[in-house]
């Protein structure tokens, strides 16, 4: 995750720094050294640099991660695919605790619900059961009754009940 988000964020440098310059990063000029007199020479020296490669997946769902912790459980939910979902809208979760079995289905207590009033009820949870520190993908259908979920949505709330809480909301806005 650290070398993601290094990655993200020399992948941003670059584009501001060509969007700034219109120059290639790995090309940047240097200063111009000057000769004796202190007039500058007639034409630039280019000093090698390191080439910064740029991913074509930028992830930035740091800013996209809601905390919960609400009980002797503590929650984190990153969306992985909410501007094109696909089959299914995923979501990263973690959960951490250090008196409670995670052992749980976390799909049987979780729904998905948009401003627009649709409501679906999560597929799958694809993580390991039990321990204290679980982490794994919460996966909702993306269409309901024929039509897409996402449809003219501006938010999207995960509701989990029963988790050592009485219940917990994450909410999202999207682009819909």
């Amino acid at each position: 995750m650290k070398l993601r988000s290094i990655v993200v964020i020399a992948s941003i440098a670059a584009s501001i720094l060509t969007a700034c310059t219109g120059q290639n990063p790995s090309q940047a000029p240097t200063a111009e050294p000057s000769n004796q007199s202190g007039a500058a020479q007639s034409e630039p020296t280019i000093l090698p640099t390191q080439e910064i490669v740029a991913t074509q997946e930028v992830d930035i769902s740091a800013n996209l991660t809601k905390s919960d912790a609400q009980g002797a459980v503590t929650m984190e939910i990153t969306p992985i695919n909410l501007g094109n979902p696909g089959d299914a809208v995923i979501f990263e979760v973690l959960m951490d605790t250090h008196s409670v079995d995670l052992s749980m289905d976390l799909a049987q207590l979780a729904v998905l619900s948009t401003d627009t009033g649709k409501t679906v009820q999560a597929t799958l949870w694809d993580a390991p059961r039990g321990g204290h520190h679980v982490e794994g993908k919460l996966s909702f259908p993306s269409t309901k009754d024929g039509s897409a979920l996402l449809d003219g949505a501006k938010s999207v709330t995960i509701t989990i009940t029963n988790l050592d809480a009485p219940s917990r909301e994450f909410t999202w806005s999207v682009s819909g």
